[in-house]
């Protein structure tokens, strides 16, 4: 039961994710809106931060699946 516990703690890691990830896109769209000529440096850079962000919640999908399977231990 503790390790169900823990993984579902380690999943709500990936509501912040999502947030951030939601921001990010948002303002490159609201940058992209003002400024339609930096549009490729605009989404070049939204990628690289989308990746970044998402990275986050491959971590807290980890170490779901670690407790799930209680790998290590």
């Amino acid at each position: 039961m503790d390790t169900y516990l823990a993984a579902a703690i380690a999943v709500l890691g990936v509501m912040p994710s999502a947030l951030g990830e939601g921001l990010v896109c948002a303002h490159a769209i609201d940058g992209i809106s003002r400024n339609p000529e930096g549009a490729s440096k605009i989404r070049s850079t939204m990628i690289l931060a989308c990746a970044l962000v998402e990275t986050t919640a491959i971590y807290s999908l980890l170490i779901s699946i670690l407790c799930l399977f209680k790998i290590g231990g």
